[in-house]
């Protein structure tokens, strides 16, 4: 199985992760020839080799004739969603503006459907995240890793006006990813990168591989004491089941009004975890009681603690760590009789062994035209075929 890891010594971009894969020998003219797809008109891309800090990188400059650049993320989305963009570069896509939209909402206090982008809805920007996904497809990415972000200091010049550092909708998509600060002053993880990494990436550990080929995009600034590069480590791994570290967090519960347990497991996973789940159990003196568990990433181990201890009667927490076999995991978005809905989908190798719709876009359409919730995971599986 190919996989890359993307080592962000420098932070990531949108731009940057474009020219890592261009370096690593993804070829511009199959790039170019993609992108043509999407019917976006007035821009090129000039790939030039540059040097930050003794490391030879490549920069990819996005030209476009373009001034005006507000667009709804539905714009965005039916554009991809109608093009002849291949499938799994197509979905990729999609997922990635999609969890952009949620965090530009989010921070805005509006909706998905009515949020609108700025910088994000540019020629340069669309083609930067849709060109990336292009090139994992091209280069036959299987699955994508990438390590802890910077977190530094600032402000920044939006649309909005001026703007902290890590800007609000770059901060919101970094929950729940590990964090490192860096005592340096400037934007090194803009809202593009942070989209394209936490929505692909599936964990921060460097699998074991063997390599066959590394990257360095180059950003445009040049920082005091370090390389503005990103690098992409591209290999096979050989094993079919993926491997990744996890924590195990638990508390056991003998004292709690058990109508307070389902809002205190959604607030912990809004904390970050990646699972929580219950089991009954018999404590001293004939008790009876559940084992709460929960599975985190190591970097969000402090806030899913906070969130358990907060919103049970626990007064403390056991954490172990755990190492997982899985299955490797993809997403496609299928068309119901009545709207789109992503699927899950576990392979072992090249066999596809596991699919499961998205819960709540089932639950969505469910709601919205008033059809059996079993009726939209029927056509969801079906439309696989």
């Amino acid at each position: 199985m190919k996989v890359a890891y993307f080592d962000c010594i420098a932070g990531i971009s949108g731009d940057m992760t474009l020219a890592a894969l261009l370096d690593a020998g993804l070829t511009i003219e199959a790039l170019t020839g993609e992108l043509r797809k999407l019917g976006l008109p007035g821009w090129s891309i000039e790939p030039r080799k540059v040097e930050k800090s003794g490391i030879r990188a490549t920069l990819a400059q996005v030209h476009a004739e373009e001034h005006h650049h507000h667009r709804h993320y539905s714009d965005i989305a039916e554009m991809i969603s109608a093009s002849d963009l291949e499938p799994n570069a197509k979905d990729l896509a999609l997922r990635v503006f999609r969890r952009l939209g949620e965090a530009e909402a989010k921070v805005h206090g509006t909706s998905l459907e009515e949020v609108h982008f700025h910088e994000v809805g540019a020629v340069d920007s669309i083609v930067d995240i849709v060109g990336s996904c292009i090139g994992l497809t091209q280069m036959g990415i299987q699955a994508l890793y990438g390590s802890p972000l910077p977190w530094t200091h600032g402000t920044v010049t939006s649309a909005h006006g001026v703007m902290p550092i890590p800007a609000p909708a770059t901060a919101e998509l970094m929950q729940g990813w590990p964090v490192r600060p860096l005592d340096i002053e400037g934007e090194l993880v803009t809202p593009t990168g942070a989209a394209i990494l936490t929505t692909l990436a599936q964990g921060q550990d460097m699998p074991e591989m063997t390599v066959s080929a590394v990257g360095y995009g180059a950003g445009h600034k040049d920082l005091p004491g370090r390389p503005n590069v990103l690098r992409v480590v591209i290999g096979e791994v050989a094993d079919q089941l993926e491997s990744d570290s996890v924590i195990e967090v638990e508390a056991n519960l003998d004292d709690m009004n058990p109508e307070w347990l389902p809002p205190a497991m959604d607030a912990i996973m809004q904390a970050g975890a990646l699972d929580v789940y219950l089991a009954p159990l018999t404590m001293k003196k004939g008790r009876p009681a559940f084992r709460l568990s929960a599975l985190c990433e190591e970097g969000t181990l402090q806030a899913v603690a906070r969130a358990i201890l907060r919103h049970t009667t626990s007064l403390g927490v056991r954490y172990k760590p755990l190492r997982r076999l899985k299955l490797q995991r993809k997403s496609r978005e299928v068309d119901t009789p009545w709207g789109p809905v992503h699927v899950k989908l576990a392979y072992m190798g090249d066999e596809r062994v596991n699919a499961a719709p998205e819960f709540e876009d089932c639950r969505r359409l469910a709601e919205a035209v008033g059809v059996p919730l079993k009726d939209i995971y029927a056509a969801a599986i079906a439309a696989l075929s």
